[in-house]
């Protein structure tokens, strides 16, 4: 069994890790020759299924395994993440699947490079040893630059092929509305301000917290309207967005073509509904906690464009699509949310 790469976009694995990490500890990854996923499954929760292009991450990459050259692997994303973190700026990164004392490690190895300004000021090499991570330096011996070694060790867990064959995206219904989402990061804004006033609006006279979670109503149409909205005893309030998009449906994506189209969920509620958002039909809903919420909303640190998929009543499907160095979107984040009931 064996792993290697070069990693050519450490920000964009940094950021990725860091908005997993939100959701869950661990992460299933599973590595093959064609793609890399990652995959959070919390007991509770928003649930994540990430197929990453190779190249969305890595530059040069190798992989061997009797499993069809498939590598499954629980990791801890915060160690991954933190070890990440010391890699931005780095002049070059490499990762790889590696054993010590019998246990599987991926190890990081992260080479960066500072100038000095007098000879003395650093010895001239050897090895040290920062944050619990082993380091070696290099002086170039003219007084200029220092060359820094850097090998962080993340433990992890080898799975088995028949252990993770049981695992599989959750099966929902076609949706009753698509629509692209505006800019996530200002969803998260709003989304954390209208969850604030909430518990702030819950609290007890004796200033305690109500028990409850905060529910927060997202809803949109095919007319280009998204609406959140969240109510209590205290309060009520939303904010609409108006002339967002409604992408058009793939007839050689849909179970029937041009006919399954036709008889579509959302063709239906394009029928009802207006764009100024003030009719009350054709809206499709969902109900979600807003810490989970405002945690989903971090994957907008990473940028791309976002279909969310409203099932009323049941499920919130959101597509998170990452464009790669050469601007096309090979890569996609699927997050999965569950509706509560009323």
């Amino acid at each position: 069994m064996r792993f290697k790469a070069s990693i050519q976009n450490i920000s964009t694995f940094t950021k990725l890790t860091a908005s997993l990490n939100s959701l869950g500890p661990l992460a299933w990854v599973k590595l093959s020759e064609e793609q890399v996923c990652f995959t959070i499954i919390p007991e509770q929760g928003t649930q994540v299924w990430a197929v990453l292009s190779i190249d969305t991450i890595f530059e040069t990459y190798t992989i061997q395994s009797a499993a069809q050259n498939i590598i499954n692997l629980e990791v801890p994303l915060n160690s991954l993440n933190r070890a990440l973190k010391s890699a931005l700026n780095a002049t070059s990164a490499q990762i790889r699947l590696t054993k010590k004392d019998n246990i599987p490690l991926l190890a990081l190895t992260i080479v960066t490079t500072s100038s000095t300004s007098s000879r003395g000021a650093f010895p001239p090499g050897g090895n040290n040893y920062e944050d619990g991570f082993e380091t070696s330096t290099f002086d170039s011996g003219f007084g200029q630059s220092r060359e820094t070694v850097i090998t962080q060790e993340v433990p992890v867990r080898v799975l088995s092929p028949d252990l993770v064959a049981g695992l599989h995206e959750p099966q929902c219904r076609e949706p009753d509305v698509h629509i692209i989402l505006p800019p996530l990061m200002q969803l998260k804004s709003i989304s954390d301000r209208f969850t604030k006033l909430a518990l702030a609006g819950g609290k007890s006279a004796s200033g305690t917290t109500a028990s409850h979670r905060t529910r927060l109503e997202m809803a949109a149409n095919m007319h280009g309207c998204l609406k959140m909205s969240i109510r209590t005893d205290a309060m009520s309030i939303s904010s609409v967005w108006t002339d967002l998009s409604n992408p058009e449906l793939d007839p050689s994506q849909v179970a029937g073509g041009e006919i399954g189209i036709a008889e579509h969920p959302s063709t239906r509620m394009k029928q009802l509904g207006s764009a100024d958002g003030r009719s009350e039909e054709g809206w499709a809903m969902v109900r979600i906690d807003g810490r989970d919420w405002g945690k989903v909303m971090s994957v907008g640190r990473l940028g791309g464009r976002v279909i969310a998929c409203f099932c009323h009543e049941h499920a919130l499907i959101l597509y998170v699509y990452l464009p790669n160095e050469n601007g096309e979107e090979e890569s996609v984040l699927t997050y999965y949310v569950s509706s509560y009931s009323a």
